[in-house]
């Protein structure tokens, strides 16, 4: 077994799963806007379970679930939420998006709806020629979790008031914008990501909602020079990561 990847407040097993620990989980983790009321909340292709436990130490929300797909992954999220200090608050599935949002409203419930749903979906796009295992093909590539099915699922599960909160290569955020369209998810937070000043723009932290509000924007740049990060990526991640 592989050594766990050790936090301040809970430590992640990965050995089993095929994505592992990154920065963008992470970022997306600890750049969540959790509101107060926030009760319930959902992660979509939780992996490691890493988001749903910095979510579960940054809030008071009583109820956090998280989707998985790969059974291997799966059974790894729930040793990880067993593990930590919120294990009464977390809980894993195993089950396709598709068949959970079916069931979800079939229960007709509405006051059973997310708070907030929160992804880092799979978002790399396959070589013809690439040969890799089927779990890492679902952990990694966009055509697991096609962004449409992604948006659309999430329409459906969030409450009026709710909000989508993920991340994305910053090549797909038009495309992704448009789609959420679609959906009647309107962009209400967004902050740009690069790795450093002179470095292009990777990655985007989008927060959506039904709500149309002002837009608020950022830009977040990651490092100063090679392991000397910038106050405002340490301010971030500080409760987390055991050397900041």
């Amino acid at each position: 077994m592989s050594k766990a990847f050790q936090f301040k407040e809970f430590s992640i097993e990965q050995d089993r799963c095929a994505m592992k620990i990154g920065t963008d989980g992470v970022l997306l983790g600890a750049w969540v806007h959790i509101p107060n009321t926030t009760y319930s909340i959902l992660d979509i292709g939780a992996g490691t379970g890493v988001i749903a436990l910095m979510l579960a130490q940054r809030s008071q929300a009583g109820l956090i679930d998280a989707l998985e797909i790969d059974e291997d992954a799966y059974e790894q999220c729930v040793d990880n939420f067993e593990n930590s200090s919120w294990g009464d608050r977390l809980f894993c599935y195993h089950a396709d998006l598709d068949e959970f949002t079916e069931e979800f409203s079939s229960e007709e419930e509405s006051e059973e709806d997310y708070d907030l749903i929160v992804s880092n979906p799979p978002f790399f796009k396959p070589a013809l020629t690439e040969e890799t295992s089927e779990a890492r093909k679902k952990a990694r590539f966009y055509d697991a979790l096609p962004f449409e099915e992604l948006l659309k699922n999430a329409a459906k599960l969030l409450a009026k008031n709710g909000t989508l909160q993920t991340i994305i290569p910053f090549s797909e955020y038009e495309r992704f914008i448009d789609l959420a369209q679609k959906f009647q998810l309107h962009v209400q937070r967004v902050t740009l990501v690069k790795g450093n000043q002179n470095a292009p723009v990777k990655r985007v932290l989008l927060q959506l909602g039904f709500e149309k509000l002002p837009l608020q924007e950022s830009t977040l740049i990651i490092e100063k020079e090679r392991h000397v990060y910038t106050e405002e990526y340490t301010e971030l991640v500080k409760d987390f990561y055991l050397k900041l």
